[in-house]
């Protein structure tokens, strides 16, 4: 009875404060909702209450940041992290150098224990990182750690990268969720079931998942540093936003993530909330499918980076949360270019260029987008403003896995999407979403190849000077932006709520939480 009165307290919540929720229902987890009274009482649980589920959590497969946030960094870790500072500190690699150009050693942290009881040593990092390689394992996350050539076991604590040509931005990748170091044991286990179930050596043990409901992450009481306070994480998957807001309102959850940015003021004069943000490191854009006509026309793209409006988006569309994007790549990544030149607003221009590509009376085309609130807005405030120039834009909004499996299957015409830079490096964006290698399920949904650009990106990879890489890459989006690969519309910031009660919590510009000095009071 505690559980169903707990729910009808949370929609009351929900339907007092607007209209809008009478179209919503109560997610499916509600039979599971957990007893309030012996979560917050005790201050050592945490419930955070998610608006996308998780996907396939083993991060050889793991397609979305959103789905990293549930494991990486509390189940399982790299050999680097970065602190609140975005500098690189120990992780399970304690120290390491570059013995040449294509050569870095990293010495091994000691006494570290994988989940299951099976012992960290340079043997998992190998294992890891050849299993993430091997062909056979099919990975469409390899492409990440395709300039490693091997890795090489000195002895139970050193291990070597060997690289097949330089590559600047290795800490990057070896700080993402791509790095995570996996039990050997494990990888042999379970296999392919790994995509349930996660080994790691993090400060959090999995313990169970039951998809579209809840998973849950025990403390890991042998963790090598600092575990926290907090003994249990109770992940909800709650995709209405109202009901995620109202849960941490009413105690039900102590955090909610992907908080409407229409939810703004009535947050900031609560007085059971608080509000995190985050200026995060990627870009939200809109998106064109290259093999699709008339998209296949640069004049067409181009035409529409000059009927798009982006202040009025800003302010209308996002609150103005986040800032203008100039750049296909977000304020804060390594290799941005604030000189970054735009298309200028002017409509005459645009239907000229139509007109020239043999559209001057404009067309019809569809626009996908996930459910988020904010995307569904800017695709509406698009299919307004295109209207200017004679263009028809039917608007599809899919179930975030759907949408991801359009996108990568190359059924779109035009997406509403955004990349989050999982290492605030340039080279993760533009070797994910503009490579030619990159051309689909990895991220590349532009279906865009150019041997140009694909030269740049290669050799701002390859470049040590960070200087000269910075060079390279302002080439490499003055390039995108010319063509039209994508329109930046906002550098993303994250958002997120807590209960007034609920300490320590910080969210890492990628938008992973960091639980490890959380208390709830």
């Amino acid at each position: 009875m505690k559980k169903h009165r707990l729910w009808g307290t949370v929609l009351a919540i929900a339907l007092m404060m607007t209209s809008p929720l009478l179209g919503c229902s109560a997610p499916k987890q509600e039979t599971a909702a957990p007893s309030a009274a012996s979560e917050t009482k005790s201050g050592k649980e945490l419930v955070v209450a998610r608006k996308v589920d998780a996907g396939n959590i083993d991060p050889h497969f793991i397609s979305s940041t959103q789905t990293s946030n549930y494991v990486y960094g509390k189940v399982y870790e790299g050999l680097v992290m970065r602190d609140k500072n975005t500098q690189y500190q120990p992780a399970l690699a304690t120290e390491w150098k570059q013995l040449d150009d294509i050569t870095w050693e990293f010495k091994l942290r000691q006494g570290v224990t994988f989940h299951d009881g099976e012992p960290f040593t340079a043997n998992a990092v190998k294992a890891t990182f050849d299993r993430l390689l091997d062909k056979d394992t099919a990975s469409p996350r390899a492409t990440v750690f395709s300039m490693v050539q091997e890795t090489k076991v000195i002895d139970d604590a050193t291990v070597h990268i060997v690289l097949k040509y330089p590559f600047a931005a290795l800490l990057s990748i070896l700080d993402s969720s791509e790095g995570s170091i996996i039990s050997p044991k494990a990888i042999k286990e379970l296999g392919k079931d790994l995509a349930k179930k996660a080994v790691g050596t993090g400060p959090y043990r999995f313990e169970s998942w039951v998809q579209g409901q809840q998973m849950v992450l025990i403390r890991n009481d042998s963790y090598w540093g600092n575990a926290g306070e907090i003994e249990k994480v109770i992940y909800k998957s709650v995709p209405e936003d109202l009901i995620r807001v109202a849960m941490v309102e009413s105690g039900e959850a102590q955090v909610a993530d992907q908080v409407p940015v229409t939810e703004l003021e009535r947050i900031e004069k609560s007085a059971n909330l608080n509000l995190l943000r985050t200026e995060g490191y990627g870009v939200e854009y809109i998106g064109f499918n290259f093999q699709k006509k008339p998209f296949d026309d640069i004049r067409v793209r181009q035409a529409i980076a000059s009927a798009i409006e982006k202040d009025s988006i800003i302010s209308g569309v996002y609150n103005n949360v986040g800032k203008r994007a100039n750049s296909t790549l977000s304020t804060k990544v390594f290799g941005y270019n604030p000189d970054q030149k735009e298309f200028p607003y002017d409509l005459n221009h645009a239907k000229e260029l139509l007109k020239q590509a043999g559209y001057e009376n404009g067309f019809t085309a569809t626009i996908i987008t996930d459910e988020r609130k904010e995307r569904i807005n800017l695709a509406e405030v698009l299919q307004s403003q295109l209207k200017g120039i004679g263009i028809d834009i039917k608007i599809t909004t899919m179930e975030y896995g759907a949408y991801l499996d359009t996108l990568a299957n190359g059924k779109h015409e035009m997406y509403i999407g955004g990349w989050g830079n999982a290492t605030g490096d340039a080279d993760y964006n533009q070797f994910n979403v503009f490579h030619s290698s990159a051309i689909g399920e990895i991220g590349n949904y532009s279906f865009y190849g150019n041997p140009e650009t694909d030269k740049l990106i290669e050799e701002g990879r390859r470049e040590k000077d960070q200087q000269k890489r910075k060079e390279i890459y302002a080439k490499a989006q003055a390039k995108e932006l010319e063509e039209v690969v994508l329109i930046p519309i906002r550098s993303i910031s994250h958002l997120a709520i807590t209960t007034k009660n609920t300490e320590g919590l910080w969210m890492n510009p990628v938008g992973f939480f960091i639980f490890n000095e959380v208390t709830v009071k």
